[in-house]
This record gives C-alpha cells, structure tokens and sequence, in this order.
C-alpha cells in the first residue's frame, strides 16, 4: 500500500525540478544546504524506527552515501545486511533502473553484472557490452558476498570504484554509480583481496540483537512478516531522496575546494576552517597509535577519504565542524573480524569514552 503524499513530498519534487544536483552552483546549495542536512537527518532517524538496535549501521550508510565512499557491512546470515540496504534503497524512492544488486560467488560471469556481449555488434566486428539494467547503469549498487568474486570481477569491480568507469571496446565509459553498499558473512585472509577491502575505509559489523533485544526482535519481525505479506512498505515516508544526498555530496565538495580569505591577506582551506588544530592532532595521534601499537594498516588513500568521512558526519549531525566525536569513525577501519572487535573497544577507550 503506498504512502499517502504530503506537503514535504510535494517539497522534495519542487527541490528536485530545480536540476540536476551534479550541475548546481555553490550559491545554489548553500541557500538549500541546512533544508537538505534536515530532510537527510529525518530520513536516517525514520529509517531507525524499523530496525532493532540497527541506528549505528543506518548512521554509517547515510555518512557513506553523503561522501560517495562504499561501505562494508560484515556479519553472519539473518542479521540484517541485506534488509537495511533494500529498505534504505525504498525509503529513498530510487527508480529500480537506477538500482543494481547481486549476490557474487566464485562462478559469477561479468556479464551478470556488466552485460553480455551484444551478439549483432559482435557479428559486426564490435565488442559491446548490453549494459541496460547492469551495474554500469546503476547509481546505488548493492554486492552481496563480495568478496567471493573471482579475479574477473574484482578487476572489473576495482576500476569502477576507483575511476568511476567501466570499459567497452577498451575505451573507458563514465558510470552513474554514486552510492555503493557491500555485504559479506566473512572477511577472507586471501592477499588478492586486499585492494578491494581498502577501497571500502569504514567497515562495521552486524551483530545478531537476540541477547539483548529478544522482545523486540519479536515483535518487529512479525510486523516485517505483515508488512511482507501485504505488500506494504511504511517505510518510504518521503522524508529524503538520492537526490538530496548526490547535493549534499556537492556541496562538501565545494567546500573542500574552496579557499577563503581571513581578512589579512592569507588564504583559509578547508581543514583550517572545519577541522579545530585540538581535534586534527588527536587525530594524529590517534592514527600512530592505531598503526604503531595496534599494527592497524592504514593507507595514505584512507588517511585523506576519512578527513572526508569526517567532515560529511560532521556536516550531517551537527553542521560543520569536526569534533572529538566525529573521529569515532576510527572505529570501523578493521580489515578482519578481529580488527573489527579490537578497534570497536580500543577506540573509544584512546577517545576518553570509555
């Protein structure tokens, strides 16, 4: 049964006929950026209320979906991976062509997930790719057991999340992909692998809910059962849309670029405006700990993709500046279910949380 429209749908499509968020100018989404980070911040909290104890993973997926960085999310069947992706994916109201998912395995071909060869261009001394409805055409893209893919893939899925591109022909064609959410029940050991885990900066564990939430996994199941059976979706309430994230990504991103004057001749970056000098050296500081005393692996590619992280969680939940908080992030660089566990109590300990 779907949502009734209300005042704030018809808002959301008044907002949306206004462009395409990928072509708007720094004026433009500054004027909207505080309507945008409130539609996004009711969405993520909405969103919460259909899950048990699942609040921590939606955060992560909307600070991911903002900054256009994958995530990871990890832990056994029936925890929930795949429901959250799906729901968030409804709540959000994307076109099923601009949505790709598939469960990989060992025998996965790439043309299930870029397209088969199109026999007639074949024939015509042509090597193309029919990529309607892959993930090539895709803007949010959901992997299941990625890390089950075999060689082919993994260099497929490596140039798509590195370069944005996919190639036909040999020739490197731009893809929409915009948001890409991954799951897996294990993190494999395997050294082939290690590229694409360090594409993916955050990490976090789904955890079975049954110990502490018996009750309410209870009830919250059988309404999802309901929910199922009658082919009803309450979640999709309106409250955001990808297009307000693919803004909010733009806007960071001006942000980042921009440099602005402080009255005497010398020019302010980002870091200098966002990130206080007290907080950026307890990041440091953090950093060396981690790969020093813990012997956490951290690239330089990540060290930059989590100021980013940061600042778009910074943005989301409390305007702008990057706090003490905000490095909580740290928390789910873990490449292995151990790692995973370690840095979920160590860093909230170096934080002073604990």
């Amino acid at each position: 049964m779907p949502p009734t429209r209300s005042a704030k749908a018809a808002d959301l499509d008044l907002t949306a006929a206004k462009g395409d968020a990928e072509e708007l100018s720094l004026a433009d989404l500054q004027a909207e950026a505080d309507a945008i980070r409130k539609r996004l911040n009711r969405f993520r909290e909405s969103l919460g209320r259909f899950f048990v104890n699942k609040q921590e993973i939606i955060d992560l997926m909307c600070v991911a979906a903002a900054a256009q960085e994958p995530l990871l999310l990890v832990g056994p069947p029936g925890t929930a991976k795949s429901d959250l992706v799906l729901k968030f994916k409804d709540a959000l109201g994307i076109a099923e062509g601009d949505y790709f998912e598939y469960m990989l395995t060992r025998f996965t071909e790439p043309s299930e997930i870029i397209g088969a060869i199109d026999i007639k261009e074949l024939r015509d001394g042509r090597y193309i790719r029919k990529k309607e409805g892959k993930l090539p055409t895709a803007k949010l893209v959901f992997l299941d057991e990625i890390f089950k893919s075999n060689s082919a893939i993994l260099n497929i899925l490596l140039t798509i999340i590195n370069e944005k591109k996919f190639y036909q022909e040999g020739k490197p064609e731009p893809v929409p992909l915009r948001v890409m959410f991954a799951a897996t029940n294990e993190i494999p050991e395997q050294g082939e692998l290690a590229a694409l885990k360090d594409r993916f900066v955050l990490k976090v564990l789904s955890r079975p809910v049954q110990d502490d939430y018996f009750t309410e996994l209870i009830d919250a199941g059988l309404q999802g059962e309901a929910n199922k059976g009658l082919n009803q979706k309450p979640w999709v309430e309106g409250h955001a849309t990808l297009d307000d994230f693919l803004k909010a990504n733009r806007y960071l991103t001006y942000l980042f670029a921009r440099r602005t004057g402080d009255g005497r001749g010398e020019e302010q970056n980002d870091r200098q405006l966002f990130f206080p000098p007290e907080v950026f050296r307890e990041y440091q500081r953090l950093v060396k700990t981690l790969v020093r005393e813990d012997k956490i692996f951290i690239s330089d590619r990540k060290l930059v993709k989590l100021y980013k992280l940061f600042r778009v969680r910074a943005w989301l939940f409390s305007g702008g500046t990057v706090s003490k908080d905000d490095l909580r992030l740290l928390a789910y660089l873990g490449e292995s279910h151990q790692e995973i566990e370690h840095l979920r109590t160590k860093v909230p300990e170096y934080l002073g949380d604990a």
